[in-house]
């Protein structure tokens, strides 16, 4: 059911590669959709805080406690909230984890927590590398993006890729939400979308589950070889 005023505990998750906007679309969302007089919260993502507080990544022992940590942050936050925008999910340590670990009871939680989530965008790589601490480097980016869009796909669960810079990239996720139900369509989403020329970022592409193919266009945008 589209967003009202009172409508209870919708989830959206963000998952993406390091360095997309993440963490600056949540902040975004939230803030735009309280001014469009909805209750909507940004939970951050714990594993980056446990980074930051600890200097180092996380052992195989220590991933799962990590993701139960992100899932209780979001499922607190749907308790006070009704859209709660989760600045990554379990889903996303589990990928990180299993690039460098075997999957299982981790990747399990994961699955079936990211199978409550209302929506879920997946931020494209047209943001520019900075780098980023603890987490994964750049060369990687396209590695994990490739990462999340095929356990989504195995698991069957549905994404929309959003893409844009500031005000396109949000104007973007909005239209994304709007496509998939979780918003009611708003009279001014058109114009703002206009404004900011997110238009242009609407992936139309019949192959947009392939990576690959957008890995090679955005190459091409920003003049490096097409191969």
């Amino acid at each position: 059911m589209p967003a009202q005023a009172g409508t209870q505990n919708q989830r959206i998750a963000l998952l993406g590669a390091e360095s997309t906007g993440k963490t600056t679309l949540a902040a975004d969302l939230a803030d735009h959709l309280r001014g469009r007089g909805l209750d909507a919260v940004a939970v951050p993502e714990v594993l980056r805080e446990w980074c930051t507080r600890t200097g180092r990544l996380p052992r195989p022992d220590e991933q799962l406690a990590i993701a139960e940590e992100q899932e209780a942050r979001v499922d607190a936050a749907a308790t006070q909230a009704d859209l709660v925008i989760a600045d990554t999910s379990a889903l996303m340590v589990a990928i990180y984890a299993g690039m460098l670990f075997e999957e299982g009871a981790l990747y399990r939680f994961a699955l079936a927590r990211q199978r409550r989530y209302d929506a879920t965008l997946v931020t494209g790589l047209d943001i520019a590398w900075t780098p980023d601490g603890l987490h994964r480097e750049a060369a990687s980016r396209e590695q994990v993006d490739a990462l999340v869009r095929d356990h989504l796909q195995r698991a069957g669960l549905p994404y929309q890729v959003v893409y844009g810079h500031g005000p396109q990239r949000l104007h973007s996720a909005l239209q994304a939400l709007t496509a998939c139900g979780i918003l009611a369509e708003a009279r001014d989403l058109r114009e703002e979308t206009r404004k900011a020329g997110a238009a242009g970022w609407v992936w139309l592409c019949d192959k947009c589950s392939d990576p690959a193919c957008e890995h090679r266009l955005f190459r091409q945008l920003k003049g490096e070889s097409g191969q």
